[in-house]
């Protein structure tokens, strides 16, 4: 569907019940009083392709099946038709395009919410473990050899938005993201026996792929969705990395003793984490974590046409940036030389240096 059609689409819900349209940079949202339906963006990037209709087809009936595995909010898979100039879900004309219908959940019970007006606890946090926790240890076991190629790829992936970073925040964000792939480059090249372990343990699982905030609801029982069903790779991922994202998510918001009560709580329930090794391979993941949102930020700078919210996404970017610059000095043990003098020109980073 384009913009045009998916307003066509929430009037057309709003004649039975008022409707509400949520975008984000890679789907639209309309929600209804009782359910939500959620409508892929016909568009491609270095880790999605939306761009044909048979594409989201296939990709929400896969959105239905991998929530399935921890939600019941998931419904199916329905029609958008068009006849003339209507556009609906009553079926009528030709199919336009597929979306994924769901329960609407009550948004203050969204975990980002209630992050934001103080509401989540350590008793939160340990429900929310044991939940997290339980669908990992259930969760499919992946046997893929590790490949480091791949994970480099994933952290340079920021490297797509770099040229944008540089024009609108300057040297200083290229200058972040440079050292921050140096790093990572370094950080997996000297642990491949800890990553070929990792998987040799069983520590790689099909998962969530996007679990933070947002994608919670803090429930008496908590409901996760929104799984990635776009990029197996993405999903099919160290258990260290997916509870990485959502510890990320918490300090990032300044809320380091939740992080610390969730981590300590999945922990004793399943612990994937027993010595200095894991705990830098945690914090390389936290700085990946960051990097992805940093990434997400600059996307949707980039998609908006509002100036206001083109410089709310870049503080964020921002925010993000300084997040992962952190994390780098809890998993860096390079010995390096000293740096004499960097010089950054708009697309390499050159290094001179003396002993």
């Amino acid at each position: 569907m384009t913009p045009v059609e998916i307003k066509a689409l929430t009037k057309s819900l709003s004649s039975e019940e008022e409707a509400r349209l949520i975008e984000t940079h890679i789907s639209w949202m309309i929600l209804t009083h009782e359910f939500a339906y959620k409508f892929k963006k016909p568009i491609r990037y270095s880790f999605l392709n939306y761009s044909k209709l048979n594409h989201r087809k296939f990709y929400c009936e896969r959105e239905v099946e991998l929530n399935s595995r921890f939600s019941d909010i998931y419904l199916d898979v329905v029609p958008v038709y068009r006849q003339n100039n209507k556009v609906q879900l009553k079926k009528e004309g030709e199919i336009l395009d597929y979306g994924v219908k769901m329960l609407k959940m009550n948004s203050d019970f969204q975990m980002d919410r209630m992050l934001e007006n103080g509401l989540v606890n350590k008793e939160h946090m340990s429900k929310l473990a044991h939940k997290i926790a339980d669908f990992h240890q259930n969760a499919e076991i992946i046997r893929n050899p590790i490949s480091t190629r791949g994970l480099s790829l994933k952290f340079d992936d920021i490297s797509s938005v770099k040229d944008f970073l540089y024009d609108e925040i300057g040297l200083s964000a290229e200058r972040q993201i440079n050292e921050a792939i140096l790093e990572s480059h370094h950080f997996i090249n000297s642990n491949v026996y800890l990553l070929e372990n990792r998987v040799r343990y069983g520590f790689i699982r099909d998962l969530h792929g996007d679990l933070h905030a947002k994608n919670i609801f803090l429930y008496k029982k908590p409901v996760l969705f929104d799984c990635i069903e776009f990029n197996d790779s993405f999903r099919q991922i160290d258990i260290l990395n997916e509870i990485a994202f959502l510890c990320m998510d918490l300090e990032a918001t300044g809320n380091i003793e939740l992080s610390n009560a969730f981590l300590g709580e999945y922990l004793e329930v399943f612990p994937i984490m027993s010595n200095p090794e894991d705990e830098q391979l945690f914090a390389y993941y936290k700085c990946y974590r960051a990097n992805v949102r940093a990434k997400v930020n600059a996307l949707r700078a980039k998609q908006t046409q509002s100036q206001e919210e083109k410089e709310k996404f870049l503080l964020e970017v921002r925010k993000y940036l300084d997040l992962m610059t952190g994390y780098q000095d809890q998993f860096s043990g390079r010995q390096l030389i000293e740096i004499s003098e960097m010089i950054y020109d708009h697309n390499h980073l050159i290094i001179q240096s003396r002993s």
